[in-house]
């Protein structure tokens, strides 16, 4: 455990949701940010997400998991579809954060070739921990890839970081099961 570290997380959330679902399973956020803290050293971990009324009771429980949220106002394409790119505003706030020398090391959670400049820039300065990628290998991006950062892909973490199913309780009747007459 590096519990005595200093490390941000900065976490595309739109990129982790939709990566992490195109894989085929739902991310625990509170068993992931537990992860972050216990294995490296997370003690900030930014959320851009954008904002979306419907959805405060999800951002509550992201806040109560430990999450800081940075909200991006979104907009809608034609279809209807929110739209609320918070790419810019990662950077903005990684590189405001490391010319304050807030942090120890930076822990960027993406699979996009948009952030390679400054997953570059994090590790010319000695100031990037790892790249967590919730996409399949093949598919995160040469740009990022050939920084030759460390890269760790977080379907190989699916054991530890999904939703479990709940186990019913014994006495509760179980769906399929034949109970008799």
């Amino acid at each position: 455990m590096e519990n005595n570290r200093n490390n941000f997380a900065y976490i595309d959330g739109a990129n982790l949701h939709k990566g992490v679902g195109a894989l085929g399973w739902k991310l625990d956020y509170r068993r992931f940010r537990i992860w972050l803290t216990e294995k490296y050293g997370v003690t900030r971990a930014y959320l851009f997400i954008g904002l979306i009324p419907r959805y405060t009771r999800l951002y509550t429980y992201l806040q109560e998991a430990g999450f800081t949220l940075v909200f991006k106002e979104t907009t809608y394409d034609s279809n209807g579809k929110p739209k609320g790119n918070c790419d810019a505003d990662l950077v903005v706030q990684a590189m405001k954060d490391v010319y304050e020398n807030n942090f120890e090391k930076a822990v960027v959670v993406m699979s996009d070739g948009d952030y390679a400049s400054l997953v570059k820039l994090l590790k010319e300065k000695n100031k990037l921990e790892t790249i967590l990628s919730p996409a399949i290998d093949k598919k995160c991006s040469l740009l990022l890839k050939r920084i030759d950062a460390s890269i760790v892909y977080l379907n190989d973490k699916r054991s530890i970081l999904s939703i479990k199913e709940k186990t019913p309780d014994a006495d509760e009747p179980h769906k399929g099961f034949f109970r008799g007459n």
